[in-house]
This record gives C-alpha cells, structure tokens and sequence, in this order.
C-alpha cells in the first residue's frame, strides 16, 4: 500500500517542476485527493452502496474541486494537475501514467443507460486544460489533446489532437509508454515539430503559387527574347505570331 502511495507521489514529482518534495505533494495537490477519495467511492460503488459512494463523490468535489463519479476506472499513478473544474463521468475509464489539467472534460453524449458513454483513455495520455472529450470512443496510448479542444472521435496511438472539433496530427517525436520519464513528457499536450494539417495545405499552395509565378516569369522573358530576336525566331510567318501573340494574352489573364 505505502509503494503504491510514494509511487503515485514520485510519479507527480516527476511531471510538476513546482513540487518539491513528498510532503508538500501529499498534503498541498488536491488532485492526488481527489484520486484516493474516489478509490474510496468506486470500491463502495462496486460493493453496491452506490448511495453512500456518490454522497463521497460530492464531498470530494466540495474539498478539492473536482467531480469524479464512483463508477469510473482510473489507472495508476493518474495526475490530476491544478485538477479544479474537472468532470470525469461514470462510464470512463482512464489508463496508467495519464496526466489531466484544470477544466477537462471526459462527457458522454448518449442518454441511454447501461452503454459505454463516456471516453476510455489508453496508457500515458494527456489532456490539456480546458480540452473536452466526448463520446464512448477510445483515446490512444500515448496520444495528446490540446488546449480547449473539443474531441468527438478515436485518437490514434501517439497523436495529438487540436481545434474544434479536434483534428487528428501525427508527431515525429519518438514515444514512450512510461510517462514518468521526463524526457518524453510533454506538458499541456505541447508537442513540437509538428504542424496543423490545414496550414500545411494553406502553405504548400502558396508555395506552388510562387513556383507558377517564377515559371511564367521565365516564359515572359523567353517569349519576349524569341520576339525581339533579328530573325524572329520565324515569327515572321503568320502562324509562329499567332501563337505568341494567343500565349501573351493567356500570360495576361
């Protein structure tokens, strides 16, 4: 039991520059609290006292802030960063080594009881602040959600998701599945080298526009040498000028 504590202690020590020691972890980082009172309220939720389990939930939101139903799955060594206004519904389940921020959402948008309504996060997945996630669906190991993203379908394994709703990126950044090693953490779900998909296209047509531009320049320039060359380059003969005069007026639309 004291393995598993200072596991989950050193495990926040590892992802929070700002903590210092185990002690100030332990008594000052209401989302630790936050997890042992709902380790407390599932295990009466599982033993059928779901009344007692939820009037603990509610007592746990009042002290820390943040609202965790009794019938959700969390992992070990789960960090609840700042945690305030974090909602965590009944039928999620989140894996080991995840780190959640301030003002997440993990909703579902089915109103049918007995379903899996809410999302299931797979192994060292982080969520950044203000980010919801919505749905029955799965968020892969190792993947990220940005700030105020709005998630509406699966993640792919490793993949960072942004915008609204969320946009699926692929990182060239190498992954780990133990988030505890700081070299791959990523804080906030900032992941560098990367670039949104709609301005990659926004810029590779610019730069075909550019490379059309320099190439039209080009023919201008040759057309105009051909035309003031001594013999004309034959445009002499009426359908040689013909076709350089179609060309300019082409050149010109």
């Amino acid at each position: 039991m004291s393995n598993s504590l200072f596991d989950q202690v050193d495990s926040i020590i590892a992802r929070d520059p700002a903590a210092r020691n185990r002690l100030e972890v332990i008594t000052c980082y209401q989302g630790l609290h936050a997890v042992w009172l709902h380790r407390i309220s599932h295990f009466l939720w599982n033993l059928g006292l779901k009344w007692i389990a939820r009037v603990l939930s509610m007592f746990s939101r009042f002290l820390t802030g943040i609202e965790i139903h009794p019938g959700a799955k969390i992992g070990r060594r789960v960090f609840l960063d700042h945690g305030l206004g974090i909602v965590i519904g009944e039928t999620t389940e989140i894996g080991d080594d995840c780190t959640i921020y301030q003002g997440v959402t993990l909703g579902g948008t089915s109103l049918y009881k007995g379903v899996k309504r809410h999302p299931t996060l797979g192994k060292g997945v982080v969520v950044s602040a203000g980010a919801k996630v919505l749905g029955g669906f799965t968020v892969g190991d190792g993947a990220r959600v940005g700030s105020n993203a709005v998630v509406l379908k699966e993640i792919p394994a490793g993949a960072t998701a942004v915008g609204i709703p969320a946009r699926i990126l692929h990182p060239d950044l190498p992954q780990s599945a133990d988030s505890k090693t700081k070299e791959y953490f990523s804080a906030y779900g900032i992941t560098p080298n990367i670039d949104d998909p709609v301005s990659m296209a926004l810029k590779g047509l610019i730069d075909a526009t550019i490379e059309q531009e320099a190439k039209i320049a080009a023919l201008e320039k040759a057309l105009a040498k051909l035309n003031n060359s001594p013999d004309g380059g034959d445009a002499s003969s009426s359908d040689t000028k013909r076709d350089l005069d179609a060309i300019k007026e082409w050149l010109k639309e």
